[in-house]
């Protein structure tokens, strides 16, 4: 190829060539139009289609996310419970309630239903799990308070004694 800065000549095309090179120009700017406007309509259904998929998986999606968070809020409700029994029943250690079948006890309407019998069970058949029974989960007794203690005189002030002396003799 030859450098058109070192060539003098300028190259020069038949009118008749320059007309078929900007009508076959013009035919492919009108396909590319008519292409672009495909694509821009299939691009705006793609995104129609999007939107209308969320749309209809939104209610789906809560639903789940609600169902998931309460049978996670009623395992929870239902461990309460358990350790509520089995400290009733008298069970010694709460971590055995990790050991423990619970397939037979149910959680229906806050009420849990199954969990006597589970107990009743198991200290039958091993009563070294469980201690006497208890209503509440502390073991130890609270202390007596401890009598108020009269001041003595000898700690009072003069005014403190004064008066101390008249309320005994008004009675």
């Amino acid at each position: 190829m030859s450098d058109p800065a070192n060539n003098p000549e300028p190259q020069s095309f038949s009118a008749e060539y320059v007309r078929e090179l900007r009508a076959e120009n013009k035919g492919l700017r009108l396909k590319n139009t008519e292409l672009q406007g495909k694509v821009d309509g299939f691009e705006q259904a793609t995104a129609e289609a999007v939107k209308k998929a969320i749309d209809e998986a939104a209610p789906k999606i809560r639903e789940a996310a609600l169902a998931e968070a309460s049978a996670e809020a009623d395992k929870r409700v239902l461990q309460a419970e358990l350790k509520s029994v089995a400290v009733k029943s008298g069970l010694l250690d709460l971590d055995q309630l990790k050991l423990l079948d619970l397939s037979a006890v149910k959680f229906a309407d806050g009420k849990i239903e199954g969990a006597e019998a589970l107990f009743a069970g198991l200290k039958e058949s091993k009563p070294y799990l469980f201690g006497e029974q208890s209503s509440t989960s502390s073991t130890e007794t609270a202390p007596k308070p401890k009598p108020a203690e009269a001041k003595q005189a000898k700690d009072m002030t003069t005014e403190e004694y004064a008066a101390a002396k008249a309320a005994l003799l008004k009675g």
